[in-house]
Parts: structure tokens; C-alpha cells; sequence
């Protein structure tokens, strides 16, 4: 898939001397980006569909002190 993104000039200076100093194209250092950051973006999204899931089902949650008071663990 091919597509083009506008970045701001001062990101697009920096992709240019990033590829001009290693010698590799700006779109290898673009995908290599995407790569590695795309599992954390749909962590990040998956997470809060879970905890928007949770909300409206108005689970109960514990502080911590009430699960030790609770289990008796004060000891």
C-alpha cells in the first residue's frame, strides 16, 4: 500500500537528516516507526474499550486497603 502523509516542517527536517546521515530511505525510518509503535497503540485502544466495558457495566472495584481487611491479611 502506498499513501502520503504531510508531517510538519520541523519533523520532516529531522526525518531528513536522520536519512541522510544513515543512508537510508526517510521511508524505511517512517514504517520502521509504525512498526514499532503500532502494538502499543492497540494495546492502549484495546485497554480502554475494556475499561469502558467495565464502567458501563459498573463492576465493583477494592481499594487495596479493603481486600486486606476484607481476606484478613491485616497479620
Amino acid at each position: 500500500m502506498t499513501f502520503s502523509v504531510r508531517l510538519p516542517d520541523a519533523l520532516e527536517a529531522r526525518l531528513d537528516r536522520l536519512a541522510n546521515a544513515t543512508g537510508r530511505t526517510k521511508a524505511f525510518y517512517v514504517r520502521q516507526s509504525i512498526e514499532e509503535h503500532l502494538a502499543e497503540m492497540e494495546d492502549i485502544y484495546l485497554a480502554e474499550q475494556a475499561l469502558t466495558r467495565i464502567r458501563a457495566r459498573q463492576e465493583r472495584t477494592w481499594t487495596h486497603a479493603e481486600v486486606i481487611t476484607d481476606l484478613d491479611l491485616d497479620d
